[in-house]
């Protein structure tokens, strides 16, 4: 029985601690459109829906902080790239909207 790997929630105010922390880096896992409206800074883009065909140019050894708009999408992503051997990935809790770069 494969055991679900709890994800590590990163409080918005302490996103860009933790990414420093942990030499992260960080993913948006939002649409285009979404994109072009505001990121984190550094943020790298991989849609949600290509992340299976985009994990071989992602290090399972670098420490990732996944980011969309509302924490869903990203919380989906870092359940799979953990179940595929990512090694540290954390969710932004509340997405971009808990920092007030959402609506």
């Amino acid at each position: 029985m494969e055991q679900t790997r709890v994800i590590e929630q990163v409080a918005a105010a302490d996103w860009q601690t933790w990414a420093e922390n942990n030499g992260a880096v960080i993913i948006d896992v939002r649409d285009p459109v979404e994109w072009l409206q505001g990121t984190l800074p550094g943020s790298k883009t991989v849609q949600l829906m290509t992340l299976p065909q985009a994990m071989d140019q992602l290090d399972p050894s670098q420490a990732m902080l996944i980011v969309c708009r509302s924490g869903n999408r990203s919380q989906m992503a870092a359940r799979f790239l953990s179940a595929h051997g990512f090694e540290k990935v954390a969710n932004l809790g509340g997405g971009l909207k808990a920092l007030g770069m959402a609506r």
